[in-house]
């Protein structure tokens, strides 16, 4: 079988004509000696395209990238958050008195000790949320964290140490007042 041209495929089928034929092909010899001549590079209109669409796909996978970095960095950071809580977290009374303090304008309660009562409010232990419970850690651990993700501490902004220049530092509060 020989290798017939595609233009002498299309004037054999009938899909162009003769004059047509000589035309596009006068016109591609036309191109061709201006380029020589000249050295002026004719655009080639498909290149163009190709060109752009290349480089809009090298924006949108430079884009998705970047968001999949970003959701991997979140990721590193709860991971994070959540290991600093379970290895400092301190131990919680389940049979002691509920403690309440308010999330999300709502009103939680969690049951501790005496002890780690008077910790959390003399400043010295926060309340974190870890997943949909919530742990109460030193507050060193509690500014760690609230480095990364201020929203997992809970009861930081609320407790302000006492202070020794405290002006009712000499008055006791009774042991019944709770809120």
């Amino acid at each position: 079988m020989k290798n017939i041209s595609l233009q002498d495929q299309l004037l054999k089928a009938g899909l162009t004509s003769k004059s047509k034929a000589h035309k596009a092909k006068t016109q591609k010899h036309k191109q061709i000696k201006q380029k020589q001549k000249n050295k002026i590079q004719v655009v080639d209109q498909a290149a163009v395209l190709a060109e752009e669409a290349k480089l809009k796909q090298q924006e949108k996978d430079r884009l998705l990238n970047e968001k999949r970095n970003q959701q991997a960095e979140q990721k590193q950071i709860a991971g994070q958050i959540n290991q600093l809580i379970s290895l400092n977290k301190l131990d919680k009374d389940e049979e002691g008195a509920p403690f309440n303090f308010t999330h999300d304008n709502k009103v939680k309660a969690i049951y501790i000790d005496e002890a780690l009562r008077q910790r959390i409010v003399a400043g010295t232990a926060v309340i974190v949320q870890l997943g949909k419970t919530y742990e109460v850690v030193p507050i060193g651990v509690a500014e760690k964290i609230a480095q990364r993700d201020k929203e997992r501490v809970i009861y930081l902004e609320d407790v302000s140490p006492i202070s020794s220049d405290d002006a009712y530092a000499d008055y006791a509060v009774p042991d019944d007042l709770m809120w």
